[in-house]
């Protein structure tokens, strides 16, 4: 989820730090995958608002159970509404609605203190075909963001791995609009459409629970494709094919237009205000993924649980056809520096990135136990000439159910880094060489966050967050002496989420 900076050594991904999600349906949406297009979730990952489904009445049948129905014990805030949801249900129709809200504050560093609230309402309509129009494994999705508030690490901060992963131009946008449809009893499906990556490409379950941007849409992506990519709070028409020859194998692949902004110029969210530019204009960007689910939990829920701990492992590429500047030297072969460079950036074609992701439980005292202890490793590089970011790496740990009787809490503590690229580098080095005495040199930025998140029902969740800032863009100067860099930042902030 990513948003770019206007500053000209400087991109970003969407930032932001105290959540309010609302949603009517059957689970929460934002920042999480749809009920159609989701990987399936890791045993223990973050609490899920989504009630249990069924109860054991004999060796091998399952029935359905019906919600919760009490206000504090339900799903959501308005329940079935009067009957509407369940009605809806019949005909195969979800309908959700979220609201996030935040408020995050910079206590030291950056370009400037103070704090600031943002806040996302996302809707979706998500039509089951077989239940509304006969036609086996099919999926019909449309959803839309409004985007409100300020953005604090655009106007606070300057980082590369924003606050959170909410922040974006205030704005009401057509998000995701897709039609997946399954083949080989499940084996195989194809979504065809408008889609955002970030809900399915590079995903780490354990690291959901953190607000800070890279957690969510890494930071390398965020900063080195046009636009930052088909991710929050853009999106790109293509195509995806996922396989799954096992439980435990999968297989993603995809194609996509390769500018989601439909242009090059100027702020990508204002060149794609309402989210309707539809392009396949701006070359492709080509993207696939690996996954291997170590002890999945087994389809049929009667069946035993495995004995081992469960994990998720990936290997993922991804190329964009475009042309991509050279982030030192101009088409004369001078740096871009110097006095007598023309301004124009060399340029290169294509440009591409290798990806892991790792995540994985390693302790829980009992196979029936809330508690749980997992650990997450995500890690990327893509070619120092023409990236802004080179290499990127974030890494965590969560509790759940820290203390008993809290058995949906989740506390946690993760690192991101964010290594500029060699050329970029130099361009910093030749810039106090050249131009300005004193100029800062860039090296990387790496951001640390604690946080904790509080269950108050199913429905509402509340969330407590410190985030720490070393060397924001790796070292960019203050706009305010460019003899110094910006200083480190110390962020709190809290979020609420409230599902309807």
């Amino acid at each position: 989820m990513k948003k770019k900076l206007k500053t000209p050594l400087l991109q970003s991904g969407v930032f932001a730090g105290l959540t309010v999600s609302l949603s009517i349906g059957v689970a929460p949406l934002a920042f999480a995958q749809t009920a159609s297009s989701a990987v399936p979730a890791q045993a223990d990952s973050p609490p899920s608002t989504q009630p249990p489904a069924t109860t054991v009445v004999a060796a091998d049948t399952a029935v359905p159970t019906p919600p919760p129905t009490g206000f504090w014990d339900r799903a959501n805030l308005f329940g079935d509404m009067g009957g509407l949801r369940p009605w809806l249900g019949n005909y195969g129709i979800t309908f959700n609605l979220q609201e996030t809200s935040e408020y995050l504050n910079n206590l030291s560093g950056g370009v400037r203190r103070g704090g600031t609230y943002d806040g996302l309402t996302q809707f979706s309509v998500v039509v089951d075909t077989a239940k509304a129009i006969g036609l086996p494994g099919g999926t019909f999705n449309v959803s839309g963001l409004q985007i409100h508030g300020t953005n604090l690490t655009q106007r606070n901060l300057l980082t590369l791995q924003g606050a959170s992963g909410i922040e974006a131009n205030d704005t009401t946008r057509l998000w995701e609009l897709w039609y997946q449809q399954s083949l080989l009893a499940g084996k195989v499906d194809v979504k065809v459409g408008q889609q955002s990556l970030d809900q399915e490409f590079m995903v780490s379950q354990y690291a959901n629970t953190f607000i800070n941007q890279t957690f969510g849409w890494p930071v390398l992506p965020s900063v080195d494709l046009p636009a930052g990519g088909p991710a929050y709070p853009l999106s790109s028409l293509g195509a995806r094919v996922r396989v799954k020859p096992s439980d435990s194998w999968t297989v993603l692949a995809g194609v996509f237009d390769g500018n989601p902004a439909g242009s090059d110029v100027g702020d990508p969210q204002q060149q794609n205000h309402h989210g309707t530019n539809f392009n396949l204009h701006n070359g492709a960007l080509f993207i696939g993924e690996v996954q291997y689910a170590l002890n999945p939990p087994p389809a049929n829920a009667l069946d035993p649980q495995p004995a081992g701990l469960p994990g998720t492992y990936k290997l993922g590429f991804w190329y964009n056809t475009q042309r991509f500047a050279d982030q030192r030297f101009d088409n004369t072969g001078l740096s871009l520096a110097s006095s007598d460079s023309t301004g124009i950036a060399r340029s290169h074609r294509g440009d591409y990135s290798f990806y892991a992701v790792a995540d994985q439980m390693v302790w829980r005292p009992s196979a029936d136990s809330p508690r749980s202890v997992g650990v997450f490793a995500r890690i990327m590089g893509a070619p120092g000439d023409r990236n802004l970011v080179n290499f990127g790496v974030n890494a965590g740990v969560t509790l759940k159910a820290p203390f008993n009787g809290r058995d949906n809490d989740v506390a946690g503590l993760a690192i991101g880094y964010a290594q500029i690229g060699s050329r970029a580098r130099d361009l910093a080095s030749d810039t106090a060489a050249l131009a300005t005495p004193g100029y800062p040199s860039r090296s990387a930025e790496t951001v640390i966050e604690a946080t904790y998140l509080y269950q108050v029902t199913p429905w509402w969740q509340l969330q407590a967050d410190f985030q720490y800032a070393f060397r924001p863009a790796g070292g960019i100067p203050d706009p305010e002496n460019p003899a110094q860099r910006v200083g480190n930042e110390a962020v709190v902030g809290l979020r609420t989420n409230i599902v309807f």
